[in-house]
Formats: C-alpha cells, structure tokens, sequence
C-alpha cells in the first residue's frame, strides 16, 4: 500500500457514490474519498486529508481526465475544489444528483438493514433547478467583518458576493455586502410571511425574533410560530411535502392515539391532531423550551393535543449513551435507566419519528415498538442512521412498508426519506 502525503496528486479511477458527497478510489491499495468527481470519471486527484497508516484519505479532482456525461459546470463559482464546502453536487446534472443520493439510500439500507429496495429521489416544489431554495442560511463572518462561507472542512472563510442556494429574499438582504465586524456569524430567515430578517450569532433561540412560517399541504393548510434560531424545514415545499407524506402513510383514522416525537413547533402534531380529531390524542415530546413554548400556542386550538417537554429516551425512561436524540440540536447525553414520564400512554395507534441527524437509536426505537403501533413513519435526515434504525424496528417486529425519499437539499449530499414500518404479521 502507498503512502500518499497531503498535495501529493495520482490519477484515479472514480467508482461508487458515497454517504457524504464523494465516490470512493483506489490507488495502489489505499482507499481515497474524493470530491467533486462522478462515478467512472478518470481524475487527477489532490491529497487534502490523512496521511500513512490511515485507513483512507480524502482527496479533490482538480483535474477531469476522463468525463462522466452527467458532468456539467458548476453554476455557482465558488464552487469547487478548495472553495465553497456548502455544495457538494454542482458539478452534477440534477437528475443525476438524484439517481446518486438514490443509489446512497439504496446501499445504506442493503449494507445496515440487509434490505433491498429501489429507491427514486422526488424532486420538491420550490427552488428554481436545483437553486434559489435555502430559506435559512447562516453566514459566517472573517476578521475583515465580510460574511461568507466556510471552505470544505475548514474555518478559513470564502468571501462571496452570492449564495446560488440561498433564496434571492435572503440575498436581498445585502448581508453579503454588510460589514460584520465583531460578529461570529450572521443568520438570515427568508419566513413565509413577512420581511427577512437578520440574527447576529449566537443569539439565543429565545431571544431571537419570532417568524412565521406556512404549511400549504392536502392534510393540513396553517401558519406556525417559530423562532428565527429554532428549526425550519429549509426548502420552501418540504414541510407541506413532508405532512402530506407522512399522513398519506399512517391513514389516521378518527379517535386514535398518535405519538409525535422529536416533534418540534408542532406540524406533524397539527396534522395528526385535524385528523384523528377531538375523540382522539396526540402526545408530542420535544426537548426545546423555546420550540415547546411556541408549539403549545401553536395548538392551541386543539386541546386533544399534550406537549411533554424532555428529551426523547428520557420521557420514556431509556438508558442511552452518545449525542443527544432529544431534538434537532447537538450535545452530550447522560447515561443511565430513568423513570419514564407520566405522560406516556400504555399504547399507541400511531407514532411519528423526526429525530436529528443521529437518528433515534436502539433505545428510544425499542421502547416506541414496545407501544405496539399499528404503523410508524420515520422522516430521517440522515440514511445512514434510517438503515440502521430500520434494522432495529425489524428486529422488532416492524416490517419497512413504503419508502419516499425527496432532494430537500438541491447541489449537496443531503436527503430526506419518509419510511413508513407496520407490524408484520407473518
């Protein structure tokens, strides 16, 4: 095996996509993670990160030998090799971009769960060929007070005059023109309703202006409060996209039980709560006060629904280790059995999972089939922790039903898939 130093370059042959935005090579032995290359490209490939002994190294093509047909010009100049981190597709056709995250699903779950599955990522409404959809981009600030963006798995910063990604509202702001001197970063929140708005960073999730947000789905057509910190679905269609997907799979029926956990400012909770109506209850379990505070006002109007603030395997009373299930947010979790909540019901009808990048865990995921769910949808940001928790529920009893996956996330790696398991009854 050869030992390759950091700017050294070899020419590689690019095989498969991987999790994370490159393909994986090979050369004399040793596996490289190269970005900005297309499966059965030919590239010179730069060194960036590892050296001997690693068991592989990371690498850009700063030179195209042999070119995929699906290869196109990056649109956004800042993107490529040594620059902008924030895109990792642009140099991709956008159906291409597709069939690639499609073919990561597919792998994930053949490699985790041991489950074959075709997978077609759907595109959602809203962006304009893959750009112009980020509602919510956080920049950050150099020394010289301009706002930019990071360079790949760096903190150097790239002074840039546009983001392709960013909704024209949030580059209509001039925060890119700004100066910021003294900041550590900058948020812009292009809302549904009303102006964008600006957030120094850190500020506060509950010090941050609240915006509002509207989910325009079949099953369910409303405004939502949320702070301008809080989490947001980024593309303007994936929150209706979302609702509609995870309700046209649990076929809620009047009077049910539902469980929304990782439940947020309370969407899917809404949609559950209108369908299963007022002979039915919806538990919605959510670690973040300020999230907690604004989703009870946001439903209000449908006292069926209880909001239980608290982290996820905590509230059901599970031991767990590593990063935080709780919420969308990082941070270290105790270890430890605890008491579960009294809020918990016996049983549930139905159980919505949203959790964060992590995914829900061997834990929480055993404790949700203990309820005995007729059906549970999982929305996973993350196919990775999807695979793995999907070998989880089956080893408990759940078979995967249908699986949707949706390019939330135009020009990056990033998906979303809505899974929905029902009890196999075999």
């Amino acid at each position: 095996m050869s030992d390759l130093a950091i700017g050294d370059e070899v020419e590689v042959e690019a095989g498969p996509i991987a999790h994370g935005g490159f393909v994986v090579a090979r050369h004399e032995g040793r596996v490289l993670f190269v970005r900005h290359a297309l499966p059965g490209e030919r590239v010179r490939a730069r060194i960036t990160e590892g050296g001997p002994g690693v068991r592989f190294q990371r690498a850009d093509a700063i030179e195209v030998l042999d070119a995929s047909s699906s290869r196109v010009t990056p649109p956004c100049p800042y993107a490529g090799p040594g620059l902008c981190g924030g895109c990792d597709f642009q140099h991709v056709a956008l159906d291409e971009q597709r069939r690639l995250k499609a073919a990561v699903v597919e792998e994930q779950l053949r490699r985790l769960a041991h489950i074959e599955r075709d997978v077609v990522v759907e595109p959602v409404p809203g962006d304009t060929g893959g750009l112009r959809w980020r509602s919510r981009t956080e920049f950050a600030v150099g020394p010289d007070g301009r706002a930019g963006m990071r360079r790949h798995r760096s903190h150097d910063l790239l002074a840039i005059d546009d983001c392709l990604i960013a909704s024209e509202r949030v580059v209509e702001t001039g925060v890119l023109q700004g100066n910021w001197l003294g900041e550590k970063a900058v948020d812009v929140v292009a809302p549904s309703e009303g102006p964008a708005v600006i957030v120094r960073v850190p500020t506060d999730e509950a010090d941050a202006p609240v915006v509002t947000e509207t989910v325009a789905a079949q099953a369910l057509s409303r405004d939502f409060d949320v702070s301008a910190r809080g989490f947001w679905q980024v593309h303007p269609g994936a929150a209706a996209t979302f609702v509609d997907a995870v309700i046209d799979g649990l076929r809620p029926q009047p009077g049910e039980r539902c469980l929304d956990l990782y439940a947020g400012v309370g969407v899917f909770a809404s949609a559950l709560a209108q369908a299963v109506g007022e002979n039915g209850q919806v538990i919605a379990i959510e670690s973040d006060a300020t999230a907690v505070a604004q989703a009870r006002l946001n439903v209000e109007s449908t006292p069926w629904v209880n909001y239980v603030q608290g982290r996820v395997d905590h509230v059901f009373g599970v031991e767990s280790t590593g990063r935080v299930a709780g919420s969308r947010k990082g941070g270290r979790r105790r270890s430890g059995p605890r008491r579960p909540n009294s809020a918990m019901p016996p049983s549930a009808d139905l159980v919505v999972l949203d959790p964060p990048r992590t995914g829900a865990g061997k834990a929480v995921i055993g404790a949700v089939a203990a309820l005995a769910p007729r059906v549970l949808a999982y929305v996973a940001c993350d196919p990775a922790a999807l695979a793995r928790d999907t070998a989880y529920l089956v080893e408990r009893g759940y078979a995967l039903g249908s699986l949707r996956a949706f390019d939330a996330f135009p020009m990056t790696h990033h998906i979303e898939c809505v899974a929905i398991f029902e009890r196999d009854e075999t």
